[in-house]
């Protein structure tokens, strides 16, 4: 190993596991050890039950045999066990990893940030137990049935020595005729079914515009690519299968009759029983490998599956454990940030700056794609500035570990997202219920009433996406969740644009109200309903800051802005109307 390279963290892990993998290896030396009881057996009974006529000792030979059968019975079963206790060790210290990974994948935008690669951490931790990876824990004793082969003819060692080359052989040729088409059929398998998941999310748009029949023949297409790359696969697989399994077949045969004509000719040790011996330890020495061959495509997809896994770890890293900071007051500085989407080297926002104190309210305007999503994005540290920073009480607020910031912290993203629960589970952040504050939560923005109503309360599930509700009352459950627990920052983005008067009303109250308890907001809206009860005002245009500070001197000067763009061209039309 490199020094300069250290392993992979995927690597590390499956290393840890080595445990695991010495004891089943022990356990493969006996279970192999023990296949040689039959053997055994043949050649006492031929020596001593045939030549005596003692029925004594074939009962007790006979008895000895089944408990070698039984005691590599259960060896095996041992075995099989402690790879199934070291899949399950692996998914305990890593599936939280790679959820996390997946999460921040996402985060970035980052092709990795699917569900695939749960499936090929899956395929992975399935692998450990797999039959194919025992076989290859049995392989090396081939190598003493080899020896004890040669002990009996050094011509049978070495048509066994030639027939394990040939299916080797068969083996390179499988991998190098099935890894292609198999990758690619992989490739497409995850294409199509992302195209599907897609199109599912878009169900009601595909049905209300009768999209259906070209959607499916997308679909199709992608799904017919797959199936055919995975039938190529298939049938070059079945045929060096099948060719191993000849081999494999003919082999102890093949032992057997040269050892006939060994015996013949007084070349072979140990006499006519040995000949049989000969022949069974041969098809010892090739069963490891041709149940390789046979299950060549499941190494082949576990292989893709590791590669992949460890693609999307070496680009999402662990966050380092950082230190717990105090909860914040809610003191927010931003210092002269530019930034983008992450992966993208186009800057969406650029120069902006200001500070709030704690409690107070900023109302965030600007024309469609001036930067307002991007700056909410900024503030409660989903995207990272390019250059600048956006500090929460000092603190750079990108790493600030949100398990310890989250509670104190409160966004309602443009598109509001509610996940499969009951509406207390959405509003308490899927945390331990407060019951207290979840009613506080849902008054505040004029939900309460209308939950009381439904039959279950509180307990009501929203289903899928929030389906059960409507757009405003998810935009409701939505902003109670926001401001749960009474958090010291929170920023909205268009938090009334499916809000009627009613509800744009209760939406003041409530930021009056924590405003009041020292909360800062920043809320990015189109609608005037907010600025009642901001204290400063921000406006953006084409992701640049062109107005900040209190906002009745902001609107003055938009108001002034607005006059002097009316006076020339009033003054331009009317020579006209003259």
């Amino acid at each position: 190993m490199n020094p300069n390279n250290p392993p992979s963290e995927l690597r590390t892990a499956i290393g840890a596991l080595s445990p695991y993998f010495r004891q089943a290896a022990w356990f493969s030396v006996f279970t192999n050890l023990l296949v040689l009881a039959p053997s055994g057996y043949m050649l006492e009974v031929y020596d001593r039950v045939l030549n005596s006529s003692d029925v004594m000792t074939l009962a007790m030979l006979t008895l000895l045999v089944l408990g070698a059968y039984a005691l590599m019975e259960v060896l095996e079963w041992v075995r099989s066990e402690v790879m199934h206790e070291a899949a399950v060790d692996f998914d305990k210290q890593f599936n939280r990893r790679i959820f996390d990974a997946i999460f921040e994948a996402n985060l970035k935008r980052l092709p990795f940030g699917t569900a695939q690669a749960m499936n090929d951490f899956r395929s992975v931790r399935d692998f450990l137990g797999a039959p194919v990876l025992m076989a290859m824990m049995d392989a090396p004793m081939s190598l003493l049935f080899l020896v004890l082969i040669f002990m009996i003819s050094p011509v049978l060692g070495w048509a066994s020595v030639i027939a394990a080359v040939a299916q080797t052989l068969i083996g390179w040729l499988n991998e190098r005729s099935t890894q292609p088409p198999l990758m690619a059929a992989n490739r497409s398998a995850i294409g199509a079914q992302q195209y599907a998941d897609n199109t599912l999310r878009n169900a009601q748009v595909i049905e209300a515009m009768g999209m259906l029949r070209d959607i499916h023949k997308r679909w199709f297409k992608k799904q017919e690519e797959f199936l055919n790359l995975q039938a190529t696969a298939s049938d070059h697989g079945g045929f060096y299968q099948a060719l191993s399994r000849f081999l494999q077949n003919t082999i102890s045969s093949g032992l057997l009759g040269l050892g006939a004509w060994l015996l013949l000719n007084n070349q072979l040790n140990g006499g006519a029983s040995y000949m049989i011996v000969g022949s069974i330890l041969g098809g010892r020495v090739l069963a490891p490998l041709g149940q390789l061959v046979a299950q060549w495509q499941m190494v082949v997809n576990v292989r893709v599956a590791y590669a992949r896994l460890d693609a999307v770890l070496n680009a999402v890293p662990a966050k380092p454990e950082s230190m717990q900071l105090p909860p914040p007051s809610g003191q927010l500085l931003v210092e002269q940030v530019m930034a983008g989407a992450p992966g993208s080297q186009v800057a969406i926002f650029r120069g902006v700056a200001f500070a709030l104190n704690p409690g107070e309210v900023l109302a965030v305007v600007g024309p469609s794609a001036s930067g307002k999503t991007t700056l909410a994005r900024l503030l409660v540290g989903l995207w990272p500035a390019a250059s600048g920073k956006v500090r929460l009480d000092g603190a750079d607020i990108y790493s600030w570990d949100k398990n310890h910031l989250g509670p104190f912290v409160g966004y309602l993203p443009q598109g509001v997202e509610l996940f499969d629960g009951t509406i207390a589970d959405n509003i308490a952040r899927f945390g331990v219920i407060d019951t207290a504050q979840v009613e506080a939560a849902a008054r505040a923005v004029g939900l309460h009433e209308l939950i009381t109503a439904l039959p279950k309360g509180y307990d009501s599930q929203v289903g899928r996406d929030g389906a059960v509700l409507s757009g405003g009352q998810r935009q409701r459950v939505g902003l109670a969740r926001a401001i749960y627990g009474r958090p010291a920052f929170v920023v909205l983005d268009e938090p009334n644009s499916s809000l009627d008067e009613q509800g744009d009303a209760a939406l003041a109250a409530s930021i009056a109200n924590l405003k009041a308890s020292g909360t800062t907001f920043v809320v990015m809206t189109h609608r005037t309903s907010v600025l009642g009860v901001a204290d400063k005002m921000l406006v953006l245009r084409d992701g640049q800051q062109q107005m900040f500070g209190p906002r009745d001197e902001v609107l003055k000067a938009l108001n002034e802005a607005a006059t002097k763009a009316r006076a020339p061209a009033a003054g331009a039309t009317a020579p006209a109307a003259a």
